[in-house]
């Protein structure tokens, strides 16, 4: 199979984090993954949900959603306007504040990459097996 690039969606608020996921979905649904693949997808879909969740919340409130597949791999890229990469910290149990996302989009992904923009912002990836 070639590669297959998308841009799957434009994110502008928190209200289409929905639309996000959906975006990705059918894209996945595009690439004719067999049955078998079903946890594959679920596990894109929930990267593509942390990082357009992350964006939004810490990136300027704005952020587009690019999508590749190759044959070996999925890749989620995710662009904001802040120059701040995402960091790690200790999720915070009592007060909900978040913490959780990041540490599971690199268990989760093969390789995680934060690339800031000659322009301003950023692009934070995630490479998953397909």
């Amino acid at each position: 199979m070639d590669t297959m690039s998308v841009n799957v969606a434009t994110v502008r608020s928190a209200v289409s984090l929905a639309d996000a996921r959906q975006s990705a979905r059918e894209f996945l649904e595009g690439l004719a993954l067999p049955a078998s693949a079903a946890e594959t997808a679920d596990t894109v879909v929930l990267v593509v949900s942390e990082l357009v969740t992350n964006a939004l919340r810490h990136g300027g409130g704005t952020c587009s959603l690019d999508m590749t597949a190759r044959p070996e791999s999925i890749e989620v890229a995710v662009h904001d306007r802040s120059p701040q990469a995402p960091r790690m910290r200790n999720p915070d149990l009592n007060d909900g504040t978040g913490g959780f996302g990041w540490p599971m989009v690199n268990h989760l992904a093969r390789a995680t990459a934060v690339t800031r923009q000659a322009a301003g912002g950023k692009t934070v990836s995630a490479l998953l097996a397909r």
